[in-house]
């Protein structure tokens, strides 16, 4: 972070708590986008931002939680709420159009309360890289389906979520993380490893042998797209549940 500002970050788990302190203008802003997108990378169920800290320099700079909170809701599909804003910076938030798609809280304790009531249904498993996990993640695929009464969604859902476990079986080769979110109207899937290596849709080498390759992800998904994460990376698919 700049030296400007800085942030403490507590796993609180199911929610994270970031909590800012120093000046926010046009130039830190990217320092705290850059933390807050590291902090959602590892999709907590809900993020939550402290700024009883924070003084800002430049009302401008607040547009950065809009940003955030808008990439949050579609991927990882994490709750944003804001707390503690001194006086003015409440003010300069109700005041700013951008920013009133963030809610914001008078305090820490009603924040998390909030941020965990909007948190959508997860499920997650970790897998190892063996033969068996593209099964695991199709009996995963399944178990939430049912759970969330989405029949319908079985069959796609199952393919887009063993190519992807088969991509980091057969190439990453590390124990990796898949979650399964339901934010309607999409079935969110990831899966997250801890190789570094970019896959990129419509490159030759994604064309794994014995598999459709993540072109199939592509053409069954709404979107989906990848991500750095400390130690490696994570590929996620959006799933229209309609």
């Amino acid at each position: 972070m700049s030296s400007r500002i800085s942030c403490v970050v507590s796993d609180e788990s199911p929610v994270t708590v970031v909590r800012l302190s120093g000046d926010l203008d046009v130039a830190t802003m990217r320092s705290v986008h850059a933390e807050l997108e590291r902090c959602l990378t590892a999709q907590p169920d809900a993020l939550v931002v402290d700024l009883a800290g924070v003084r800002v320099v430049d009302r401008l700079a607040l547009s950065v939680f809009a940003a955030i909170c808008r990439q949050a809701a579609g991927w990882p599909v994490v709750p944003m709420v804001l707390c503690s804003p001194p006086p003015t910076t409440a003010t300069w938030l109700a005041e700013t159009t951008a920013c009133r798609v963030v809610p914001v809280r008078a305090d820490c304790v009603e924040a998390t309360r909030t941020a965990g009531e909007a948190a959508a249904p997860r499920l997650r498993a970790r897998l190892e890289p063996v033969t068996g996990a593209c099964r695991r993640a199709r009996d995963l695929v399944g178990e939430a389906c049912g759970r969330w009464n989405l029949p319908e969604l079985v069959g796609p859902a199952s393919l887009v979520l063993s190519e992807l476990v088969g991509n980091v079986v057969r190439h990453a080769g590390t124990p990796m993380q898949v979650t399964l979110t339901l934010r309607r109207p999409y079935l969110h899937v990831a899966v997250s490893d801890g190789s570094r290596l970019a896959v990129r849709a419509g490159g030759g080498d994604l064309r794994a042998e014995g598999g459709r390759g993540l072109l199939l992800v592509r053409e069954m998904t709404q979107r989906w797209g990848t991500s750095p994460v400390p130690g490696g990376k994570v590929v996620w698919a959006m799933l229209p549940t309609g």
